[in-house]
């Protein structure tokens, strides 16, 4: 269950990190509400994850998750660059991620 917590949260933090965004400097309540919750979810849902999964583990795929998955949506909704070194870069943070789970040993 602690990585499905995990991974949930690192959608989370795209979702915050792009939803930022559309704040416009936290100036629109709207966008600036969901932000937030999002950010408090995705913190929480970390910190069940961290119970079971160490710490560097945890942080390194939360932030993959969410380097990548920002990435990935700036490509596709702000027509930033898809050139194949990004491309390729974005391929060694995701190996990275999925390295970081099938090689972590027995943790749940």
């Amino acid at each position: 269950m602690a990585w499905i917590y995990l991974v949930i949260a690192g959608c989370l933090e795209c979702g915050w990190a792009v939803g930022i965004k559309y704040t416009e400097g936290f100036t629109r309540t709207i966008p600036s509400l969901l932000t937030a919750v999002a950010m408090i979810a995705s913190f929480w849902l970390l910190s069940l994850a961290m119970k079971t999964i160490p710490v560097g583990t945890a942080y390194a795929v939360w932030t993959g998750i969410g380097a990548a998955g920002v990435a990935i949506m700036g490509i596709l909704l702000f027509d930033e660059s898809a050139d194949l070194a990004r491309i390729i870069s974005l391929l060694f943070i995701i190996s990275g991620v999925v390295g970081l789970r099938i090689f972590s040993g027995g943790v749940q």
